[in-house]
């Protein structure tokens, strides 16, 4: 169930197009599009009880996000299908898609960005916030990833680290008698992908001294 969340966790690679510097005084900063590379794209997550820990992952779908630095407006979507969530052992699997994230129902997971904001070295190295909407299990909710990456031409990678509240947004809870977890579930993504920008537009000119 909670895994279903660590796919948003993906996403927040994408605020790296939201920190490119302007290459020139008199141009404004180029659109950004970055699509991810689900081949080289880890979405893990960690789910403590009080008997024993799980762990598991899911894969990424697919993924665009578009970014404009100039404003920080972001559009896109990165989408992952439900049912990839595995943990290794089956029972524990099946409850999991069944009974929390109630994937026959629900199979698509995805992240829809709408700002970010960030500052990036000399070196390509940035740090961001990537603000949008993760739709779980036919609900939306609105979060803010910390991100921390490097850009190094049209390459990008990315981490983030997020505790999702599955319980407190309504999905069931599967602790069994004294075998009971954590009503949160903590994700650890790695990403990468490749950018493509936009031609830079020459700034407005100034108007014209009277």
């Amino acid at each position: 169930m909670r895994k279903a969340i660590g796919i948003l966790g993906i996403i927040v690679l994408a605020a790296g197009l939201g920190v490119v510097p302007v290459d020139a005084a008199d141009r404004q900063p180029p659109k950004g599009t970055l699509t991810l590379d689900p081949a080289h794209t880890q979405i893990s997550f960690t789910l403590g009880g009080s008997l024993h820990t799980t762990e598991g992952s899911f894969q990424l779908k697919r993924g665009v996000i578009t970014a404009d630095p100039s404003n920080g407006q972001a559009s896109g979507e990165i989408l992952i299908d439900a049912n990839s969530g595995a943990t290794g052992i089956g029972m524990r699997d099946t409850t999991m898609k069944n009974d929390v994230l109630e994937t026959e129902r629900y199979p698509k997971i995805t992240f829809t960005p709408e700002h970010v904001v960030g500052s990036e070295d000399q070196d390509g190295n940035f740090a961001a916030k990537l603000t949008g909407v993760l739709r779980l299990r036919g609900a939306d909710h609105e979060i803010t990833l910390d991100v921390k990456g490097h850009v190094n031409g049209d390459n990008l990678t990315a981490t983030t680290h997020f505790a999702v509240p599955y319980a407190k947004w309504g999905l069931h809870n599967p602790s069994v008698l004294f075998l009971t977890v954590n009503d949160y579930v903590d994700l650890s993504i790695a990403a990468s992908g490749k950018v493509t920008w936009a031609t830079a537009a020459p700034a407005p000119a100034a108007p014209p001294s009277r």
